[in-house]
């Protein structure tokens, strides 16, 4: 039943009316607010799926329960399609400088593409149980944004060879799906980018597979509630680096860290732009304007905040092989406050039956 009803969404998604998601609280309201910032590194810009910098390679880890395994083809796309302008470009465009602050027009343009990218998240969600691939997983993404007129944005952004990404259990993000079949336990962040009319969207969400003990699954939601108290607290003139501040407040109140790698950035027209949003504390400059649309993904580490990337040049794992939760939604700046643009659809009772 679930499956079916999300499959009509998809095919109706213009329908839907756009709503925000509930906001959560936290590892029980411990933080300490936004005072008190330090400084941290200054974080490269070279453009990555994720936006993060650079860590340092390796092939396989030798703590790592990860290890690759075989690689699809990537999936066909009809001509009849747009596809973004990096397409078939060998290396990623560089991080835009250009801060967009969209018309009316511009926002109806993300506001349709980020309700597209929800809906699909949450099918693709639905999908994941143990025995199931992510390469079958990137199947049913890709089939569900081919038959909705969209473009998968992340399939040859760069060279990346799928239309998903799917980051398993250590991997933080810009995991290929594979032939690895998810197993009872696994955590599994699924993300979701798409190019609709002119408009990128993103969104992503870890996924529990199976059952898995309370602690893992408190960290799930602990990664979960430092995404929506964030966006709880956007809106016109706030400073970016209050974000930072607030994830690592609640991060570090619940023995956890914030992977400092992985940052937001401006979403629009443009795939990548600026602002370069920080998850973690920081003293960089810039404040949210209305009409502005951007991604909030922070990554949060059981363990080290530290990265490291294998040889395909996209899996990013941490370095001590802990578990990584994320969770991303495109957002809007209003002028009272903020808007989810890919909001979680409220599910019927008998949705997961």
């Amino acid at each position: 039943m679930g499956m079916r009803r999300c499959l009509t969404r998809l095919k109706h998604f213009m329908a839907y009316s756009n709503g925000v998601s509930a906001l959560g609280s936290g590892c029980g309201g411990k933080w300490s607010g936004v005072e008190n910032l330090r400084a941290v590194a200054e974080v490269s810009t070279s453009t990555r799926v994720e936006q993060q910098a650079k860590p340092s390679r390796l092939s396989i880890r030798p703590t790592s329960f990860l290890r690759p395994a075989t690689v699809s083809p990537p999936l066909e796309v009809p001509k009849y399609i747009p596809r973004p302008p990096y397409v078939g470009a060998a290396e990623p465009p560089a991080l835009a400088e250009e801060i967009q602050i969209h018309d009316e027009a511009g926002v109806s343009g993300v506001r349709e593409a980020g309700r597209l990218a929800a809906l699909i998240r949450d099918y693709v969600g639905s999908l994941v149980r143990p025995g199931v691939t992510t390469d079958e997983l990137d199947k049913a993404a890709h089939d569900a944004i081919i038959d909705s007129g969209a473009y998968p944005s992340l399939l040859g952004f760069g060279g990346f060879p799928k239309s998903v990404s799917t980051s398993v259990n250590e991997c933080i993000c810009n995991g290929i799906p594979n032939s690895r079949p998810l197993q009872k336990g696994d955590i599994i962040n699924i993300d979701i980018n798409i190019y609709l009319n002119g408009y990128h969207a993103e969104t992503s969400e870890t996924h529990i597979c199976g059952t898995v003990d309370e602690h893992v699954r408190q960290f799930v939601e602990v990664a979960r509630d430092c995404l929506n108290t964030a966006i709880a607290m956007c809106g016109p003139g706030i400073d970016f680096r209050e974000i930072g501040a607030i994830i690592t407040d609640i991060a570090d109140g619940c023995n956890y860290h914030v992977v400092e790698h992985v940052a937001g950035h401006g979403v629009g027209s443009l795939f990548h732009s600026a602002p370069l949003i920080y998850h973690c504390y920081n003293y960089k400059s810039g404040r949210m304007v209305a009409g502005q649309t951007f991604t909030l993904e922070p990554a949060l580490s059981m363990g080290t905040e530290k990265a490291l990337q294998w040889e395909d040049m996209w899996t990013t794992v941490t370095a001590d092989g802990s578990l990584s939760a994320q969770f991303k939604h495109t957002v809007l700046i209003t002028e009272s406050g903020a808007e989810i643009l890919t909001p979680k659809e409220e599910m019927d009772e008998d949705d997961n039956e």
